[in-house]
């Protein structure tokens, strides 16, 4: 009942009347079916009136007050009902005080854990046996048995909704944290492919290194002890990095034998095959075509040369935004272009709306989150939108230097009012 606002204070308005209710009801019938005066009367229906409100803040100290100002109501008219008629009164409990018993017990078990309020119910049914079986009195009514029945349905009723509610309480917390756990594995998986597929830029280099440590006492006449004491000492530390290196791979590709690069199973993709390059981006294209898609291709800019990490990361922002064009969007027109600038490479990929229904895509959806971790572990952007026409757009900067830097994701959504940056630095 949080919508509308109003709705929020319905129960406790409905409950003050309902107490106005049982305290009239029980200020009548005790001060006339009990004869107990007015005084004696108003003060226990009024009390009985004020547990109810109390319940709905502080339920058992409510329920103490109902259930003490019925046992000294009932004990104060047992003197009484000598004098009287059978069949008698309603004894010890009348209509107006079990419906705010009744009550008063249900907001109770919505609170307290369920161990309290069987508690709580046996204590009323224990008070209940001893006033009516052993202390009993003249000609009267016997409700004990009736009240009793009603207070544990009311319990009863009041424990299921408060374990079905925490139930769904836990459920939420339970998809929340799976959800999270999803993205934390779903992070870890793509950084891992990542490393793999940079193990073979980094393990050339120091191969170079190596090589380049060991010619280089032959390049140099009547080279110094020193000199090829260091050059073996850069030759040694090389290979024991390679070492590490070819370790941590082993490590990497043992999750998945058969995917060595996590490219997925069934690429075909050799351990030893090298990485890609912007080279291959003529064959990923076709390949593209073939699948159904088409692509155009416009490449601007001094192409200077680029790490091979950045190359590598390129390649794979292209191949990962042609594969979602391929998946989300079939029948689509798509359009990559490449800019080089003096400080990097930019990379659009712009697909029209689809032709035809997506199938369904089943996937942990590793691709955006794929693409964003290339272009932030070289200190790039990405961002990923849809465009006016229904299409997708994503849009990338590579610097050239590559180098790392500290960067807070910003949401696929998150075009902005001016777009993305210019990567020349041109403010004009």
């Amino acid at each position: 009942m949080s919508r509308p606002r109003w709705l929020r204070r319905l129960p406790h308005v409905v409950i003050c009347l309902i107490a106005v209710l049982v305290a009239i009801g029980s200020i009548d019938e005790l001060s006339t079916g009990y004869r107990l005066g007015v005084e004696f009367g108003l003060l226990a229906g009024v009390a009985q009136g004020v547990a109810l409100v109390l319940a709905l803040w502080r339920p058992f100290p409510a329920w103490w007050l109902s259930l003490s100002a019925t046992f000294i109501a009932a004990v104060a008219a047992r003197s009484n009902m000598t004098e009287m008629v059978p069949p008698g009164p309603n004894w010890p409990w009348i209509g107006p005080t079990i419906a705010a018993h009744a009550l008063i017990l249900f907001l109770l078990a919505l609170r307290m854990p369920a161990r309290v309020a069987l508690a709580v119910l046996a204590v009323t049914g224990l008070v209940t046996a001893f006033v009516q079986g052993v202390l009993g009195g003249g000609p009267y009514s016997g409700t004990g048995v009736l009240a009793v029945s009603v207070f544990a349905v009311a319990v009863l009723l009041g424990t299921a909704l408060r374990g079905s509610r925490e139930a769904r309480t836990q459920l939420v917390e339970q998809e929340y944290l799976t959800a999270e756990e999803r993205s934390r594995r779903t992070l870890l998986e793509e950084r891992n492919r990542i490393a793999r597929e940079l193990h073979d830029v980094v393990a050339h280099h120091m191969s170079v290194i190596s090589i380049q440590a060991q010619v280089a006492p032959h390049l140099v006449d009547n080279p110094s002890v020193e000199l090829k004491e260091n050059l073996d000492g850069i030759r040694q530390n090389a290979l024991e990095a390679l070492t590490e290196l070819r370790r941590v791979l082993g490590v990497l590709r043992s999750e998945n034998p058969d995917d060595a690069y996590g490219l997925g199973a069934g690429t075909g993709a050799a351990p030893d095959s090298p990485q890609p390059t912007l080279d291959r981006l003529d064959a990923l294209v076709e390949n593209t075509r073939a699948a159904g898609l088409a692509v155009t291709t416009e490449i601007t800019g001094e192409q200077l040369p680029l790490p091979p990490g950045v190359e590598l990361s390129a390649y794979r922002i292209v191949q990962e935004a042609l594969s979602n064009a391929l998946r989300h969007a079939p029948g689509s027109v798509v359009r990559v272009e490449l800019t080089h600038f003096p400080r990097g490479l930019q990379i659009r990929v712009v697909n029209s709306s689809p032709s035809r229904p997506a199938p369904p895509s089943p996937g942990a959806g590793h691709g955006l989150l794929g693409m964003r971790e290339r272009a932030m572990m070289l200190g790039g952007t990405l961002m990923a939108m849809e465009t006016a026409c229904g299409g997708f757009t994503v849009a990338a900067f590579l610097p050239r230097s590559g180098t790392t830097t500290s960067r807070t994701p910003r949401p696929d959504n998150s075009t902005g009012p001016k777009g993305p940056p210019d990567p020349t630095g041109d403010t004009s």
